[in-house]
């Protein structure tokens, strides 16, 4: 049996918590998006072959061979052919590589007549352990803030050894149906990942300031629950954008500034703008979301182009809904 598995892109405001003198660390905010979209297809075989269809990159195709082999040992079978037939973009703060290692277990252990354990292989596969949004919203979509994790001096060798469990959900809920997000992603250099966004997360954590994660757990309570409960896209945007400017704040060791660059330029021009209520820098970026709503979806893609231009940067500008389900599974 061959089996398709479509997942789509998660925007990451940042964390709860950075520091080890709280009782949890981390915390992670987010929102699932309807585009753009990993696609994973799968069928039994001898032996792991991978490859990948149309403008999908030879290193794609090699990170999900690694995926697919360590699914197979996983779930105890012999091989899968597997065909990558789109893919995320690398590292620019829409969570790929989560939603690529789920894609390629569930496809794999599907094609098989599995169930697959979703959330344990996410642990097993290395995605997740900081973070529970990725896998959360592979799992059901939706606006999620997940509960962390105890704090423990060993939490983060546990994270670059690939032993942490992925952080239980804490809030799940469903984006309202008017509002939008508009995404910018410039052309430039990609976001931090594996051993060098261990190193930047443990010197971050090393002098994080306790204060800021009193102020975002603040904001967070008082200002972004109630505007998701109330499906108010204006206060939501104004709390996600404070909890982003706070998290960059633990950041500017790291990344030069609140935002790294070029993403303040961007994020500077589209500040102003009447057709975004609320903007930041997913992850490590260089992407920038935005908050808007339908109404003013055409007026806030005018103001990512001007944006752009004002950091005289290429890009690409999209403005996508939110998605309040998970990955979909095909037989194919």
């Amino acid at each position: 049996m061959r089996v398709r598995v479509a997942a789509t892109a998660r925007l990451h405001f940042g964390f709860q918590n950075l520091s080890p003198s709280r009782e949890r660390l981390y915390g992670g905010l987010g929102v699932a998006v309807d585009a753009p979209e990993a696609i994973v297809a799968a069928e039994p075989a001898e032996a792991v072959v991978c490859d990948a269809d149309g403008d999908v990159g030879a290193k794609t195709a090699d990170t999900v061979a690694v995926y697919a082999r360590r699914a197979t040992e996983l779930l105890g079978v012999e091989g899968a052919r597997v065909t990558v037939e789109s893919a995320l973009p690398r590292h620019v703060g829409f969570g790929s590589g989560t939603q690529l290692a789920l894609c390629t277990f569930t496809a794999i252990a599907r094609a098989y007549g599995r169930e697959p354990a979703v959330r344990d292989a996410a642990a097993d596969l290395g995605r997740g352990g900081r973070s529970g949004v990725g896998v959360a919203a592979f799992e059901a979509g939706g606006f999620v803030v997940d509960a962390g994790t105890p704090t423990d001096p060993h939490t983060e060798t546990a994270l670059a050894e690939g032993v942490a469990t992925v952080p239980s959900v804490a809030v799940q809920q469903e984006i309202p149906a008017d509002w939008r997000f508009l995404l910018v992603v410039p052309d430039a250099d990609a976001g931090r990942s594996g051993a060098t966004e261990d190193a930047s997360m443990q010197s971050v954590i090393g002098g994080a300031d306790p204060t800021l994660a009193d102020r975002i757990e603040a904001a967070v309570a008082g200002r972004v629950l109630p505007a998701v409960a109330d499906g108010d896209a204006a206060r939501f945007g104004a709390a996600i954008q404070t909890v982003d400017r706070l998290n960059g704040e633990w950041y500017t060791d790291e990344q030069g500034d609140i935002y790294r660059a070029p993403v303040a330029e961007v994020v500077d021009a589209l500040t102003d703008s009447r057709a975004v209520f609320g903007v930041g820098q997913s992850s490590w970026g260089p992407a920038v979301y935005g908050v808007t709503t339908a109404g003013r979806a055409e007026a806030a893609r005018d103001a990512g182009q001007r944006a752009l231009s004002h950091a005289g940067l290429d890009g690409e500008v999209a403005v996508v809904a939110g998605r309040n389900r998970g990955a979909v599974v095909t037989q194919c």
